[in-house]
């Protein structure tokens, strides 16, 4: 199998509590955690880098579809959050996707940007069958 990216991500932590960097093709941001659980908060935490990950791909695959067909909708927005709960003994994780549109968008627009969020692949990765190889070198 080849690799999506050329490069890996990048990710390195010091002795500051959770404060990581993060290096990607083109630059660097920061990821911490919320004072709260003993970050100071100076970047996104890994939860909302995920959501935010999916809101990105979410907006852009529909941006995508909606300029093919020539649609009239100037704007699209999404909220995202998420909870978990222990299920017969198995962790659930439940996202909330909620798309929201500027002008006029019929019925059946609407129900085929339904099934196109769904499509992202962000959306695709989250819904399938993920293997995590670790090793320690």
């Amino acid at each position: 199998m080849e690799d999506l990216f050329e490069n890996d991500i990048l990710g390195r932590i010091g002795t500051q509590k959770y404060l990581c960097n993060i290096t990607w093709r083109n630059g660097q941001f920061l990821m911490d955690e919320p004072e709260n659980v003993g970050g100071k908060d100076l970047g996104m935490d890994p939860f909302s880098t995920l959501l935010a990950s999916l809101a990105g791909c979410t907006l852009s695959t529909l941006r995508m579809y909606i300029d093919r067909k020539e649609w009239v909708i100037p704007e699209i927005n999404i909220s995202l959050n998420l909870y978990q709960e222990t299920v017969s003994g198995e962790l659930t994780t439940t996202i909330r996707r909620n798309i929201t549109f500027t002008g006029e968008v019929t019925a059946e627009q609407k129900e085929r940007l339904l099934i196109i969020a769904d499509k992202c692949p962000i959306s695709k990765l989250l819904k399938g069958k993920t293997i995590i190889n670790t090793s320690l070198l």
